[in-house]
């Protein structure tokens, strides 16, 4: 299975040059203060008018913030910020956590589950297959360019509501058998979202909120945005012009969701040790490799994060990106290890965002 270009808001990143996937750089555990100062580094290699890197070792939380731009009313790190495609780790999760209470499983058509009435496919496309990324469809519905091209440069999504993306997929004519490819597709796990809502009857948000972020103690994540006292605010490239706030039309599950750094710490820490958490069968669930990719296949992935070997255990991350802000989350379970890292630009060739991040998760 092969890779493709992906579009906006953003796919895995490419890394192969941060740090050598099978020979990373780490040293000894470090003390408080030099947490610190890796932090307060990272924050400087980031140009962009707000930076957080928070980071938890062991429950130990460090959170440190900076950019471009003058501090905002509100502390930074009291700010949500918009996750992009890390939002996926969230609807993976979701998966998992109703595939153990034995509500659905993975390999149900998503087709009859939003179209009961609909005749079966010789080859559906399965739940499982729409979380992987190996569905066999394309990172966008075949009309979204042409009804997102007005609003390109501030709310592209918003114009392809839920409606849209259900009746895309129940038209879209398969070209590779489901299961045979991968390719990154913001459309597939849109759809997912829908189907899950679907089965169970309940609405989008109220079903990521009741299943995850309610359980999880998430209580700052939110699905919609807010205002400037609650909300980072994004900017273009250039770093100084704003964006107005994401909105995701029916794509809710591939990037939707805002949350605060410390909230995304409570989320990473529950990965790190599901033990007498909620959800603790589903966390577990989403560390398990199902799939492996690429040359010699060295690129695995879980129903949720993409997984790279590292010196004492593997390492799992996803990173997002929207017209205005970029987001990586990940984890180590061999360190105790939790970091969410934001920036308020949209990303540019050569950003240092991404590789700061991914690569102060490999060392620490």
């Amino acid at each position: 299975m092969t890779a493709a270009a992906h579009p906006w808001p953003g796919g895995p990143p490419d890394l192969t040059d941060v740090l050598p996937p099978d020979v990373p750089q780490r040293g000894p555990a470090a003390d408080d203060e030099a947490v610190r100062r890796r932090l307060d580094a990272a924050v400087d290699a980031v140009d962009a008018p707000d930076v957080v890197f928070a980071l938890s070792r062991h429950g130990r939380r460090t959170v440190r913030t900076g950019g471009t731009a003058p501090p905002p009313p509100v502390p930074r790190e009291r700010l949500r910020y918009e996750l992009g495609s890390a939002s996926k780790t969230f609807t993976g999760l979701l998966l998992a956590q109703l595939t153990h209470a034995g509500l659905l499983s993975g390999g149900e058509p998503a087709a009859a589950l939003l179209d009961p009435t609909r005749r079966p496919d010789e080859r559906p496309v399965t739940l499982a297959h729409l979380i992987t990324h190996t569905s066999g469809l394309p990172a966008l519905p075949a009309d979204f360019f042409v009804r997102a091209l007005p609003a390109w440069r501030t709310n592209p999504y918003a114009r392809y509501p839920a409606e849209r993306v259900v009746d895309a997929f129940l038209r879209h004519r398969q070209h590779r058998r489901p299961g045979t490819r991968w390719h990154y597709s913001n459309f597939g796990v849109a759809v997912l979202g829908h189907a899950l809502a679907a089965a169970t009857g309940t609405p989008w948000e109220e079903l990521l909120t009741g299943q995850v972020l309610g359980p999880l103690g998430l209580s700052e994540a939110t699905l919609v945005p807010g205002g400037p006292d609650t909300d980072a605010t994004g900017h273009r490239r250039d770093g100084t012009t704003p964006v107005p706030p994401l909105a995701v039309g029916g794509f809710q599950a591939a990037g939707a969701v805002r949350a605060a750094p410390h909230d995304l710490l409570t989320f990473l820490e529950a990965h790190l040790d599901p033990s007498d958490r909620p959800l603790a069968g589903a966390l577990r669930a989403v560390r398990r490799p199902v799939l492996r990719r690429g040359l010699g296949h060295r690129q695995v992935h879980t129903v949720a994060w993409f997984r790279h070997p590292a010196e004492g255990g593997p390492m799992y991350f996803h990173g997002g990106a929207t017209l205005g802000q970029q987001a990586f989350l990940g984890f180590r379970p061999d360190t105790g290890t939790a970091l969410a890292a934001l920036c308020t630009r949209r990303f540019r060739v050569g950003d240092a965002f991404v590789p700061t991040a991914y690569a102060l998760l490999a060392e620490l």
